[in-house]
């Protein structure tokens, strides 16, 4: 299956899981998206377009850079906290068009561990 293809597969995917998921200024949408590289992560209000945390593996705080399952969990733990801070505690999850498994389930997780409800 060619890259390109795979890529248009899951927009497909993440635009069919949009029409159904939104957050709001309580429960905000917690969206993760993966590069070959990083690992990030967002609350995003969508009733205004704003993102009121983020966390990924290109912040200057987090260690090492390299998107696995070690570093999604990372990810999702501070992430988590930030939430926290801003107090937030209930989010509505936005798997990206990725299934639910491997990356995506450490990184969900781990933010429930720390705290969030979704």
């Amino acid at each position: 299956m060619s890259t390109i293809q795979r890529k248009s597969i899951r927009k497909r995917i993440h635009s069919r899981i949009r029409r159904k998921v939104s957050g709001t200024a309580q429960r905000p949408r917690l969206a993760v998206y993966f590069s070959n590289q990083h690992v990030y992560a967002q609350l995003i209000d969508d009733s205004v377009g704003r993102t009121l945390a983020a966390a990924s593996t290109m912040d200057k705080s987090f260690e090492g850079n390299a998107s696995n399952i070690a570093t999604a969990q990372k990810v999702g733990q501070l992430v988590a906290e930030r939430a926290q801070a801003a107090n937030i505690s209930d989010v509505v999850f936005d798997r990206g068009g990725h299934l639910y498994h491997g990356k995506v389930k450490a990184l969900a997780d781990a933010a429930r561990e720390a705290g969030l409800k979704f």
